[in-house]
């Protein structure tokens, strides 16, 4: 029994290892910058993304900037957890200001020694 035992530790120490190993690097993303590409695509930019983190949550106001120039006013919300020796901002709900639009993002940013980055970013 103890060997079955000594086994089952084993097998669950290496797959502890392995999950450990495959976990995201956060520190690998791209560095944030104010304008980039909407994650939605359809050519329109992101201005003015400034994000801070306010208790356990992240938050900025932006805008987004289609081709042919229309300004759309948002603000977004996104929970702060604590990651590998930072702050990890998940799970994004943003709005636009004058209520007409509202939705999720699987945009992230972290936090870390004075530096913001974001992702997923193409810039």
């Amino acid at each position: 029994m103890r060997i079955i035992t000594s086994f089952a530790v084993a097998v669950l120490l290496s797959l502890g290892t392995l999950c450990a190993s495959a976990e995201e690097n956060y520190e690998s993303w791209t560095v944030l910058r104010s304008t980039f590409p909407s994650t939605g695509g359809n050519g329109i930019m992101i201005k003015g993304y400034d994000p801070v983190v306010a208790g356990d949550k992240c938050v900025t106001t932006f805008m987004a900037v289609t081709p042919d120039g229309k300004v759309y006013p948002n603000d977004i919300e996104f929970e702060a957890v604590a990651a590998q020796g930072g702050t990890l901002c998940q799970n994004g709900k943003w709005r636009a200001f004058d209520g007409g639009a509202s939705g999720a993002t699987a945009f992230r940013v972290f936090f870390k020694g004075g530096v913001i980055r974001g992702f997923p970013l193409d810039q």
